[in-house]
């Protein structure tokens, strides 16, 4: 029961809850509890710092251990702070029944029967431990006399809702765990900083991550990276692994690559579950091959750093779910883990999680190795057999030829991951038994015939290459239909994929049409969204966008430290996404800032007044600073130069005014280790799709005219799906290139409950308990 004077009696027990810094601290949704009473100030109000594993004397609750959270002296500024503000223990006492008495007697004295656990498998089993001794914990403080009968009944029932913060990703039963992203992002920066050394010295390096009973890391790692080998506890190598590693790392030698990279899980182990460390890697590199190696082992630089613009927006989504499930649970209600699959929040039973993630451990333990890497889930299983295509080349002997041609092209504007894209397409055609045909600087490119047959070797190394290698232009085929069916008649182009934006999306359309003229387009073809704006219709998300976000998130804390500085400063920040604003949107909800102006909710002269006079009143308080966000499409009138000079004139005496255009550097660097997999994942599937679809016309001279063999691969909420350009045409704005729906306009009243505005958080969906492994007939989006 909430002891807060401030709050409106409830017909039933609540509340409230704390997350951690980059969990949101949810304030103004509409409806305390699901029961109509609201605080006064039509929020949940406070919330209460609760280290969960931890257990507290008397003397630590008042003002220790346990206290009462305020918005901006507590919650303020810290969603690009890395670790945890309110720390994080493991407590001996809590796993004895008398400790966790203790901690009940706490709580009660607080009144707190909500918990928001955040942690690994550990603290949710220790969580869900206290909650069904929950009874017997108060009826024996009832029986010591530490607290009345009617606590007992007031209190009857504890709920706990957990949200998995680990950076090994080793919990079953989520595809990404708080974390983890921010951890790819510290290897991947090492990875890239190690490969320019090694290639200068023509040094094979061997590099230890951390997963002592995951192997997650590495895995991911290696795909981003490109590395020549990769060992895992769930997928130990075979017997005679040794002689068949130093066969590859000659064999890439042979092919003039001057580097090596071996990623290696500090878990990892052989067969017969012995280890294998990085020295023993090393030592066996230098005795057999000779070659200059070195090892680096990244230890608890994983730990630390600023979390990427994922994980702060996942751990946002995270906490949002969290405090609905808690709003929306009863006495019956089990104890639930809040998880993501694919670009869904989803509830999951708690101790069926915890469970399958420690079968995943005896099955090692049991040398049951292929049973652990399914247990690990779906998402685990795909990124491992990805890998092993990717690097893994047979012998040309060994791969049966299917005599057709493949050709890929990148369309629109660059984005980062396109190279990884091409990478992975090129090396999965080549696995399947097809030749494939690199298309230079897009469809201008195709009908000027700069097309050229790319092999293995030849995409060494571009997983980390921002751009496009290929080149890219926006021109669509329209004008050059006859020159480009030529060009593909000429190299006998049997299946196209296209790796691009909106312009792909329009080219893809106008190949379609141009069916009924043109035979040589009745071949399969696949898009690929690759678009900083995310703006394609049929997916949820395009490569490239993640490294966007991640440059503008980067900025808005540089620029927010500047602000902090010289006090009394609003940043206007351009960015670009044309007239789709999830740049601007996300961006802001990722670097905590104060309004985002976007064309798909529009805003008058009101709104901007409103929103000087939001920043005024911030000014009185500590955080004496503001960011707003501009979509450089949102409006025609209130155009970036507009709203600058409104607030500096309407700021006068409280605030000045700075304003930055973000512009082209947003499509520029190193992708993020998101893109780098996604880009990878996407375009092999989609070579998977055409290979099967090359499989059903083999030796048939089969026309490909339908719907369903011209489509765009995406992610729609929690699964990969092939749509026909036919389907989504009437799913498209053709005038502002935008989808008509968009899911990420849902999360747009989160950033303005974070700004600290009224806002209403609408809870959609029925929010039921779901089994641990979803099997149904869809192809699950293993991000």
């Amino acid at each position: 029961t909430c002891q807060d004077e401030r709050c409106c009696p409830s017909r039933r027990p609540h509340g409230h809850i704390r997350g951690g810094q980059g969990v949101l601290y949810l304030r103004g949704l509409p409806g305390h509890g699901g029961w109509r009473q609201q605080h006064r100030r039509g929020g949940l109000g406070e919330r209460v710092q609760y280290p969960a594993s931890a257990v507290l004397s008397p003397d630590q609750q008042k003002g220790r251990l346990v206290a009462w959270g305020r918005w901006t002296q507590c919650f303020s500024g810290h969603g690009d702070r890395g670790g945890t503000i309110i720390g994080s223990a493991r407590c001996k006492d809590f796993r004895s029944r008398e400790g966790r008495l203790k901690a009940a007697a706490n709580l009660i004295q607080l009144g707190i029967t909500n918990l928001c656990v955040i942690g690994g498998d550990g603290s949710l089993t220790g969580a869900n431990i206290f909650r069904r001794e929950w009874s017997g914990l108060l009826e024996e403080l009832a029986k010591d006399g530490k607290i009345d009968k009617e606590a007992v009944q007031r209190h009857g029932h504890l709920n706990v809702v957990g949200m998995v913060g680990s950076i090994d990703n080793d919990f079953c039963g989520t595809d990404m765990t708080i974390g983890t992203d921010s951890a790819l992002h510290r290897i991947m920066e090492v990875v890239d900083a190690i490969m320019t050394t090694a290639q200068s010295h023509q040094r094979t390096f061997v590099l230890e991550v951390m997963g002592r009973h995951c192997g997650y890391l590495a895995l991911v790692s290696a795909l981003a990276c490109g590395a020549d080998w990769v060992f895992l506890p769930e997928s130990p190598p075979e017997e005679g692994w040794q002689e068949d590693m130093c066969i590859k790392l000659s064999e890439n030698r042979a092919r003039k690559k001057r580097l090596n990279i071996i990623i290696v899980a500090e878990g990892a182990i052989d067969t017969q579950n012995k280890p294998i460390t990085s020295e023993q890697i090393k030592e066996l590199v230098v005795t057999q091959l000779g070659y200059d190696t070195r090892v680096t082992i990244l230890g608890h630089v994983q730990r630390g750093g600023t979390p990427s613009a994922f994980d702060r927006i996942l751990a946002s989504r995270m906490g949002v779910e969290a405090v609905v499930a808690l709003l929306q649970a009863t006495p019956e209600t089990p104890a639930c883990v809040v998880s993501l699959s694919g670009n869904q929040a989803v509830r999951l039973p708690l101790m069926e999680c915890v469970q399958m993630t420690q079968d995943v451990q005896k099955a090692m333990d049991e040398g049951r190795f292929k049973e652990a890497v399914k247990l690990r889930g779906r998402s685990f299983e795909s990124n491992l057999n990805t890998y092993k295509r990717l690097a893994m080349k047979l012998p040309d002997s060994q791969i049966p030829k299917t005599n057709c041609n493949v050709g890929v092209v990148n369309v629109g504007a660059p984005a980062a991951g396109m190279n990884a894209a091409v990478r992975a397409a090129v090396r999965v055609g080549i696995s399947d038994g097809h030749k494939m045909f690199a298309v230079y600087d897009g469809f201008e490119g195709f009908a000027k015939g700069n097309i050229k047959e790319i092999g293995w070797a030849d995409v060494g190394g571009w997983t980390g290459q921002g751009g496009s290698i290929l080149g890219t232009k926006r021109t669509l085929p329209g004008k050059y239909l006859e020159d480009i069916a030529a060009q593909m008649r000429a190299h006998r182009i049997n299946a196209l994929l296209i790796i691009g934006g909106f312009e792909a999306y329009l080219g893809l359309l106008e190949l379609s049409a141009a069916r009924e003229k043109h035979e040589e387009f009745c071949v399969p073809m696949v898009m690929v969204p690759a678009t900083v704006s995310n703006n394609v219709p049929g997916s949820d998300f395009s490569i490239g966008a993640d490294t966007a976000l991640n440059t503008i998130t980067d900025t808005c804390d540089r620029i927010k430290q500047s602000a902090s500085g010289t006090k009394r400063r609003v940043f206007i920040i351009e960015t670009m996404g044309g007239f789709c604003g999830y740049l601007a949107n996300m961006g802001a909800l990722a670097a905590g800032a104060d309004a985002a102006y976007i064309f798909e909710e529009p805003f008058d002269i009101r709104d901007l007044q409103s929103n000087v006079e939001h920043l005024t009143e911030k000014m009185k308080t500590t955080i004496q600073r503001g960011l707003v966000l501009r979509n450089e499409s949102c409006s025609e009138n209130y155009t970036t130069d507009f709203i600058y000079q409104l607030y500096s004139e309407e700021g006068r005496g409280v605030f000045d005014c700075r304003k930055n255009v973000l512009g082209h550097m947003q499509q520029g660097g190193a992708p993020s280790p998101f893109d780098r997999n996604f880009g990878t994942k996407i375009s092999a599937r989609a070579m998977q799709w055409i290979s099967s679809k090359l499989k059903e016309s083999l030796g048939k001279g089969k026309r490909f005219v339908s719907d369903d063999s011209i489509c765009v691969l995406g992610i729609s909420k929690r699964n990969l799906v092939f749509q026909p350009v036919a389907e989504l045409k009437k799913e498209t704005d053709f005038e502002h290139r935008i989808p008509k729906e968009q899911w990420w306009l849902k999360l747009r009243p989160l950033m303005k409950i974070l700004a600290k505005y009224k806002a209403s958080f609408e809870v959609s969906e029925a929010g039921q308990l779901e089994p641990v492994q979803h099997r149904g007939p869809e192809e699950p989006a293993a991000i």
